[in-house]
């Protein structure tokens, strides 16, 4: 996850809409799954990972982040979450990458690397941001390389070895008032960033807005702000 936005957010992230929509979209994509050992890479605080920990039956979690300073343990309703720069092979069958891929120049490679980690029929859950044309300060605050279709997103890690399962968009609800922002900032690079806490009215408005589109979630391949795709090493 975006360590600069979690500094933004701070204790507050959990009930901030935007982190809790997407967590409660996580848990639908993979809720079926019933994973018990996640290997979160990219993690920062484990956020997305904790979530998981405490609202399902896993039972373990691996943060991977070249940001730690050292290894560290911990853990989570009862449940171990090991903190780690890197790891060798394991027995996860959950690969998170939460908004990671477009941090990184070569993201088949990133994909690849991991998935030599992971056993076979593991699953990999794959987050991005979506459409180059919403590109803005933001993009720039968050030093993110790219943005993507989902078409592309999903051709990346099928370059990259794996089988996609599905691929959907979110925040779709809220896509046009984002995207109208975004298209009137466009020319700005400044880098800034566009998420800041807000007000209990505005939070909650929000929040429900993206509960509602949960139940159509899975079936939109037409816009939102964020490509989610689960994925499958074969």
């Amino acid at each position: 996850m975006d360590l600069k936005e979690e500094d933004i957010l701070g204790a507050d992230i959990g009930s901030h809409w935007y982190y809790r929509s997407k967590a409660a979209a996580l848990r639908r994509a993979v809720g079926s799954l019933a994973p018990m050992r996640l290997l979160d890479v990219g993690a920062g605080s484990g956020f997305f990972s904790r979530h998981l920990l405490e609202r399902t039956p896993a039972e373990s979690a691996l943060c991977v982040d070249i940001g730690y300073a050292s290894d560290r343990d911990d853990s989570v309703a009862g449940k171990p979450v090991r903190y780690r720069r890197d790891t060798g092979p394991t027995d996860c069958d959950l690969v998170l990458m939460m908004d990671v891929l477009e941090h990184v120049d070569d993201d088949r490679g990133l994909v690849r690397y991991y998935a030599d980690k992971v056993p076979a029929g593991a699953h990999f859950l794959v987050t991005v941001p979506a459409f180059a044309f919403l590109w803005s300060g933001h993009d720039v605050f968050l030093e993110h390389k790219r943005r993507y279709r989902l078409p592309e997103i999903e051709a990346a890690l099928r370059d990259a070895g794996l089988e996609i399962v599905r691929g959907s968009y979110y925040f779709g609800f809220v896509f046009p008032l984002a995207a109208a922002v975004r298209l009137a900032d466009r020319n700005t690079t400044e880098p800034r960033s566009s998420l800041k806490k807000q007000g209990a009215v505005t939070n909650g408005i929000l929040t429900a807005i993206c509960a509602t589109e949960l139940p159509l979630f899975p079936l939109n391949r037409l816009a939102g702000l964020s490509c989610f795709v689960l994925a499958r090493k074969p």
